[in-house]
């Protein structure tokens, strides 16, 4: 991944306070999937990444500031994810421009988005009001938060990535929900933690709880942006557990007011974009 030299990620960057869409930077999904031998034309699931910006700002037609959340939600059969730095630059971009209204904000955003991910990317921005309406993961999400494996008395010995600590229990099959909140990974560019939620939902042989455990925390040391762990969870799930369903949903906390929240199945649409506690 030499390219991500040439990012912003990681670099001292000056504060452009003017719409600028020139200043986002893509970053191509092929070279992680390579390393997951996962081939772009015949992906073992569907998805998408769904980031929520807390940062925008921008000036009405009488040069008074408006505030607003975004939700951009970008398809994982998009050629390139964007790179959070350069989105996060690019929003902060709008403060001191003029935008006949929210629509237009709205359209703006989803053209140059779409232009860098290289497919549609769906925006919706809401005023303070609509974003406190928003659901809660507790509350919400498909209203089955899960298993949370977290409470278990597990002795850990391995903190490197470890794929083949996941194993399944005997007995038929099921369809059964895992949660853990002690998902941590790191910025390959930066090397700086990030910190998620996971959720995974199955229908097949069960999946031990207790290896699932420690899986999760086998990756705390293990570099990746937040689509290819949510990608490389999935495959390592499919590979060494063989469930017939899968979905794969993880809720990352925000980072530079921006969390991504990468979500891929095989078998069933996205859920709702509900926040987390940490979120």
């Amino acid at each position: 991944m030499s390219y991500l030299k040439d990012t912003p990620l990681g670099r001292n960057s000056a504060f452009i306070d003017q719409y600028t869409p020139s200043l986002l930077c893509p970053v191509p999904r092929w070279d992680a999937r390579e390393s997951l031998e996962l081939d772009d034309t015949a992906l073992p699931f569907h998805g998408q990444d769904i980031w929520n910006a807390y940062e925008l700002s921008w000036l009405n037609e009488k040069g008074k500031p408006e505030v607003a959340l975004a939700e951009l939600v970008v398809p994982c059969t998009s050629p390139n994810i964007i790179e959070s730095k350069s989105l996060k630059l690019y929003l902060n971009s709008f403060a001191n421009s003029r935008f006949a209204g929210r629509d237009r904000v709205v359209e703006t955003i989803a053209r140059d988005l779409g232009q860098v991910a290289g497919a549609p990317v769906d925006v919706r921005v809401l005023t303070l009001r609509e974003a406190r309406q928003q659901p809660l993961w507790e509350e919400h999400v498909r209203e089955e938060p899960g298993e949370l494996v977290d409470t278990l008395d597990v002795a850990f010995e391995h903190f490197e990535y470890r794929p083949e600590l996941l194993l399944t229990d005997q007995g038929p099959e099921r369809t059964g929900v895992l949660v853990s909140h002690l998902l941590r990974s790191h910025c390959p560019v930066t090397n700086q933690p990030d910190w998620g939620t996971v959720q995974v939902r199955y229908t097949g042989w069960p999946i031990s709880p207790a290896s699932f455990l420690r899986y999760v925390v086998s990756l705390r040391n293990h570099q990746g942006f937040h689509e290819q762990i949510v990608e490389q969870m999935f495959v390592d799930l499919r590979r060494h557990c063989g469930p017939r369903q899968l979905s794969v949903y993880g809720r990352f906390t925000r980072r530079g007011g921006l969390d991504i929240n990468p979500f891929r199945s095989n078998y069933e649409d996205a859920p709702l974009n509900a926040r987390t506690v940490r979120q």
